[in-house]
């Protein structure tokens, strides 16, 4: 980024809204926005707390094992859309309805199938993650060179076995882009499964906090979760970089 010829530094921009923020935090809307000094304080306060173990605990796992699903079942799902034109007018509308829809809506519907529960809270992690790693695993797919097929045929390869050693290689970039927004989908999804279903993890210390106007509390909790989103994030992007010589090579 520059200014006035000048190179300014990227988080430049995250400097000056924190300031903005701590100035914010000593006025009469400090009540509300508490001093971003103040957060940071009750981070470092609550982190080390059992309460909070627990409840990463719990999230992480419905989180971990929501993903693996959606993973396992997105992948292949985008794969065949690629591949199979049947499949793909079968599939893609519902793929993008989904996608566009307003999923918390959805999230009553899972609690009556399902009942109170983890299963319930993975689900609703499945159902925000999914879609965005079938549109992505499809599109990657449909970028596979006819060659690279068409060599898979020539040498007798088995459907599983130009699954596994081309369409998945050859689409890997798209793959992992789409694995990437979904885990910043289901961060979503778990919070709101575990504040609307069960109020469990997180969930509870977001009910706790609420309930007793703990802002500073709430916030350091926000911000804990948007850095995990954060990192999440910066993880397989830089993953994707390591890779990015399947999309040169295509």
């Amino acid at each position: 980024m520059f200014f006035k010829g000048y190179r300014v530094p990227l988080f430049s921009s995250l400097i000056i809204w924190a300031v903005l923020w701590e100035i914010v935090g000593h006025t009469e809307y400090g009540l509300i926005l508490p001093p971003l000094t103040k957060i940071f304080e009750r981070i470092l306060e609550i982190v080390p707390t059992p309460s909070f173990a627990t409840a990463l605990y719990i999230t992480g796992k419905a989180f971990l094992i929501g993903n693996l699903i959606a993973i396992g079942v997105g992948v292949p799902m985008g794969v065949l859309m690629g591949r199979v034109k049947t499949a793909d007018a079968l599939i893609l509308p519902w793929v993008n309805l989904f996608l566009s829809a307003p999923l918390s809506a959805l999230v009553p519907v899972i609690m009556v199938l399902a009942g109170i529960g983890e299963v319930t809270i993975i689900l609703t992690v499945v159902l925000f993650a999914i879609w965005i790693i079938a549109l992505n695993a499809r599109a990657g797919v449909l970028n596979i060179p006819p060659s690279l097929v068409e060599m898979s045929k020539s040498f007798g390869a088995t459907r599983y076995q130009a699954f596994t050693n081309i369409y998945v290689w050859a689409a890997l970039p798209e793959i992992l882009a789409g694995i990437r927004l979904g885990m910043i989908r289901a961060v979503k999804g778990v919070i709101i499964g575990q504040l609307l279903i069960s109020v469990v993890g997180f969930g509870t210390l977001f009910e706790v906090y609420a309930s007793h106007f703990l802002m500073e509390h709430f916030w350091a909790l926000i911000m804990v979760i948007f850095a995990f989103a954060f990192t999440v994030n910066e993880v397989l992007a830089w993953t994707e970089r390591k890779i990015s010589y399947y999309a040169s090579s295509r």
